[in-house]
């Protein structure tokens, strides 16, 4: 073997590492959650529903691809995406997959059945509306989430919380919500519930990776 052919496998042997490390569904979700803020694995073994043996062996292959990154903070160790570039991957290769894959595509219809969901606004006119007050912008992740990161003018209304502190919406204003992106579905049924209160309510599909305002620590 010749030089030349010597590194270019070596090229792309480094490259494939990415792609081995997020070829598992799991591994997937888990760098979702992470783009919503760091979380340990006892979290994120609780919101992908596998055991922590099992979440701690898919974050060592993240790790090891150099995807995430870990740091103590007492008892606890946290675990958070290694740059801005990872959230971009995770987008890039969803949209990838939505474009190319039939079954997907229909799996996303069941999610998005009922098209007013979709709030019908780019992103800068919703960002103008939001910041006028013609709009509420309500982010119902949990508040750890929204204080990590969240789209501009938002406020914080987790899911859980909804029903209690309806009176804290406006009733004559259109209320767009979100959470982590166009497979979470807290939006949607936080939407239904808006809804049957006489709201009129938007669902926006997309989350804080899809708008590229992630919770990460740039290097100095």
């Amino acid at each position: 073997m010749n030089d030349t052919r010597r590194i270019k496998n070596l090229l792309y042997e480094q490259v494939a590492r990415i792609g081995k490390a997020a070829s598992s569904p799991k591994r997937l979700e888990l760098i979702e959650l992470l783009c919503q803020g760091e979380k340990t694995v006892e979290t994120l073994a609780r919101e992908t529903a596998i055991s922590m043996k099992l979440a701690s062996a898919h974050l060592r292959e993240l790790r090891a691809a150099h995807l995430v990154e870990t740091e103590k903070q007492g008892k606890h160790v946290v675990y958070r995406i290694a740059n801005r570039a990872v959230a971009d991957f995770w987008v890039a290769i969803r949209t990838l997959a939505e474009d190319r894959l039939v079954e997907l595509r229909m799996a996303l219809a069941e999610i998005e059945s009922k098209p007013r969901e979709l709030a019908p606004h780019d992103r800068a006119s919703l960002t103008k509306l939001a910041k006028k007050g013609e709009v509420i912008v309500i982010d119902v992740r949990p508040t750890t989430e929204f204080a990590a990161a969240h789209l501009p003018f938002a406020r914080s209304l987790p899911l859980d919380e909804l029903k209690s502190r309806l009176a804290e919406l406006p009733a004559d204003k259109t209320i767009v919500a979100y959470c982590r992106g166009p497979y979470c579905l807290m939006a949607k049924d936080a939407v239904a519930l808006l809804r049957r209160k006489g709201y009129d309510a938007l669902r926006l599909p997309e989350g804080v990776a899809e708008w590229g305002i992630v919770p990460v620590r740039e290097s100095a």
